[in-house]
């Protein structure tokens, strides 16, 4: 059925029930699993609140290195989580990307035959102010998503 999980983390406690179901299904099939965090662009909002200080390059080197350390805490967490219960797994990091592009983008360049990703389950006005990276991986993805709530 399923050999290559993908399976997505931000490292919230949400995001680690998502894992959780990903690591025990993985388990039960044998399958491979690939961990993937994403961090997104540099927030845009800078340019319009302080123009000067968004320019900076140092700001944007502060920020990604800020944020791939971050991330490769995520990342070696989950790695342990999944090597702990026996699994075969490696662990990525997309930078500079929308979280729901480079984790569809991610199963299809590793071949992922599964992504599994946790959501809120949001509706009506919330869904709308805070959007829903779960959503839209299942609109984008070309293989199955199971969504954990």
């Amino acid at each position: 059925m399923y050999k290559h999980i993908l399976v997505a983390t931000d490292g919230s406690e949400l995001a680690n029930k998502g894992l959780e179901q990903a690591i025990g299904l993985a388990k039960m099939l044998d399958a491979k699993v690939t961990i993937v965090t994403v961090t997104d662009l540099f927030p845009s909002y800078g340019i319009v609140v302080a123009p000067g200080l968004s320019t900076s390059p140092e700001i944007f080197e502060d920020y990604r290195e800020s944020m791939a350390e971050q991330a490769k805490a995520i990342v070696q967490q989950a790695l342990a989580k999944a090597r702990d219960a026996g699994l075969q797994a490696e662990g990525l990091h997309i930078e500079n990307q929308s979280p729901a592009v480079g984790i569809v983008e991610a199963a299809a360049t590793h071949q992922t035959d599964l992504i599994v990703i946790a959501s809120h389950g949001r509706r009506g006005m919330n869904k709308l102010l805070l959007g829903s990276q779960a959503s839209e991986v299942l609109s984008l993805s070309k293989v199955p998503v199971l969504i954990v709530k």
